[in-house]
């Protein structure tokens, strides 16, 4: 795959308005998939696809840790993505600090 067919399968991955705020959240902190869902007011099997999709687009990665499953940025090798983070507002305020703790997902 050519690096202009990468970087358009990412930008690709970005136009969906979903994915692009759980890329904004993830740059703020490490969240779980009960997480997200708490905050997008979504379904979890919704949220599941697209953590799979940006998880195969090389954008997050995952960590599992007993039964709950966590997702970080993975953009070392993508600066392109970086510079546009830097252009979306901050979703920090849509992390509550006790989300799991409502929800009895992660803990």
């Amino acid at each position: 795959m050519s690096k202009l067919e990468e970087v358009a399968d990412a930008l690709k991955l970005l136009g969906d308005r979903n994915r692009l705020t759980i890329i904004a959240l993830l740059q703020v902190k490490e969240l779980c998939v009960c997480e997200i869902v708490d905050i997008l007011k979504t379904s979890q099997p919704n949220i599941s696809q697209h953590m799979r999709k940006l998880r195969d687009g090389g954008l997050v990665k995952e960590s599992r840790r007993g039964q709950w499953v966590y997702y970080s940025l993975c953009l070392e090798d993508k600066p392109y993505i970086l510079d546009i983070l830097k252009e979306i507002p901050s979703q920090a305020a849509l992390i509550e600090p006790a989300v799991c703790e409502t929800n009895d997902c992660c803990t």
